[in-house]
């Protein structure tokens, strides 16, 4: 979610980064001020799950013209953040998708620290040992390991289609984006991606991989794209209405 405003550029300076915060709805969140040289306007952004903010703003702009703007978008911000889905702590009893698909959360203390997955008359089930401090992170890790299993093999699958190889595959829990593509060829992948359908998981790793080819976001990529994804339409549009509510999910 982004808006702005145009302004006359002024002489390029280096690139600093301003973190304070800011209360707005009701919530007080971290507020990152990035200065770019390449910037014409400022432009605000509410990071995926509504946990943070991003103005990005020319060079030599005062901090006063920055507090204007937000206080003129304040309505804004407020409308748009009274849409982001709620922050849902992991625990036991509730359910979060593994692939898409429903599981609850049983904690079992009495064994030694694992996750695995089962099933009851109710549904699938995902069931942690361990102590119960240590719960949210084991399900994290059990992400981690499903995404590297699973992203790693498509990897392969679209990089040999393509002709493409990459130099690196690496895994985040990023607030702002699902994964990235350098120009060196490494790629990154937010483990959170394996809370998705598998198809969405497909279509993020052709996404990224389709940019070892076509670093952009232009016809040819999303040609490319969908040679190696048919379903990128659906797909991307899949993740733009439903990422937020997996993104705000919290595993601490």
């Amino acid at each position: 979610m982004t808006i702005g405003f145009f302004r006359t550029l002024t002489k390029p300076k280096a690139t600093p980064v301003v973190e304070r915060e800011y209360c707005v709805a009701g919530r007080t969140l971290p507020l990152k001020i990035v200065e770019s040289a390449r910037a014409r306007r400022l432009t605000l952004r509410i990071d995926s799950g509504g946990q943070g903010l991003r103005i990005t703003v020319p060079p030599g702009l005062r901090r006063g013209e920055v507090d204007r703007f937000l206080d003129r978008h304040q309505d804004w911000l407020e409308q748009r953040l009274a849409k982001v889905p709620t922050r849902p702590q992991v625990r036991p009893g509730i359910k979060i998708p593994v692939r898409g698909v429903p599981h609850r959360i049983v904690h079992e203390p009495s064994k030694r620290g694992t996750v695995t997955i089962s099933r009851d008359e109710r549904g699938l089930l995902l069931i942690v040992h361990g102590d119960r401090i240590h719960l949210p992170r084991r399900i994290a890790d059990f992400l981690k390991r499903e995404a590297k299993k699973e992203i790693e093999k498509l990897v392969i699958k679209h990089t040999e289609a393509l002709g493409k190889r990459a130099k690196a595959i690496r895994y985040k829990d990023t607030s702002s984006r699902w994964g990235s593509c350098t120009s060196e060829g490494n790629l990154s992948f937010s483990w959170r991606i394996m809370m998705a359908p598998q198809p969405i998981i497909n279509y993020l790793v052709a996404h990224e991989v389709a940019h070892l080819k076509e670093m952009n976001h232009g016809p040819k990529f999303w040609k490319l794209c969908e040679r190696l994804c048919p379903d990128t339409d659906r797909c991307k549009d899949w993740l733009k209405r439903n990422g937020g509510a997996l993104q705000a999910i919290v595993f601490e």
